[in-house]
């Protein structure tokens, strides 16, 4: 099977629709799919659920999705760099499921374990927990979380073989293992292409079961979200 394609629009092709689940790895603009991003913009598919720990920046990373009003739904823990994503969500505009981070990571992990719920402290007695089961164990209370799968997830690596396993790049690590493992239907955007073997079986850190299409991206911008710099001397 040939999971590789020549770029991010046929990559996209025949699996990306109106109305689907989207699962983005990356935090902030660390370890996001740039490429595939920008093609899912391309593609002009709208009404989505975009799963993913927040939503870029302003026109750049998920942001550009939100531009073009091709989010319906956010499923994400952290919103403060968006202006637009503010602007949409006191509108009305845009759905959201606030989440916390680690419960949101453990959801897509367990969803692609196979996972259906799972019961945790997080969010007990806040508005997090309205609504859903809490059960007590060794006289603690727990709130049940549903887990969570993509039809499509949206995955960026430093390194694939052909087959598909996959290596991160040190924080670019973050979600993507967790959202590689959520999705139906598993594209992922790499910097570098090896045969299979190239990668030491002990260094691979998502197997390839779980990926589907792979495109190469070897220079992406990288865009840097808050630049800090120390006071010169």
């Amino acid at each position: 099977m040939n999971k590789v394609y020549p770029d991010a629009a046929s990559a996209l092709a025949g699996i990306v629709k109106d109305g689907q689940t989207i699962a983005v790895g990356g935090f902030g603009l660390c370890g996001i799919p740039e490429a595939l991003i920008l093609a899912l913009r391309n593609s002009g598919v709208k009404e989505l659920t975009a799963i993913s720990n927040n939503a870029g920046v302003d026109g750049f990373g998920l942001g550009q999705l939100l531009t073009t009003r091709q989010i319906k739904k956010m499923i994400a823990s952290y919103v403060g760099e968006n202006k637009e994503f503010e602007r949409q969500y006191l509108a009305g505009e845009l759905e959201l499921e606030f989440t916390p981070q680690g419960t949101l990571a453990e959801k897509l992990r367990a969803g692609g374990a196979g996972i259906p719920a799972f019961f945790t402290k997080t969010g007990v007695g806040t508005l997090v927990a309205e609504g859903k089961e809490i059960r007590e164990f060794d006289g603690a209370k727990y709130v049940m979380e549903r887990s969570l799968v993509a039809d499509v997830s949206l995955v960026k690596a430093y390194k694939a073989d052909r087959s598909g396993n996959l290596v991160f790049n040190k924080t670019a690590r973050n979600f993507n293992p967790n959202v590689a493992m959520a999705g139906k239907i598993t594209v992922v955007e790499v910097e570098q292409l090896v045969e299979v073997g190239e990668i030491d079986p002990d260094q691979v850190h998502t197997p390839g079961i779980f990926v589907h299409r792979i495109v190469v991206n070897a220079n992406p911008e990288k865009r840097i979200e808050q630049r800090t710099v120390r006071p010169a001397e």
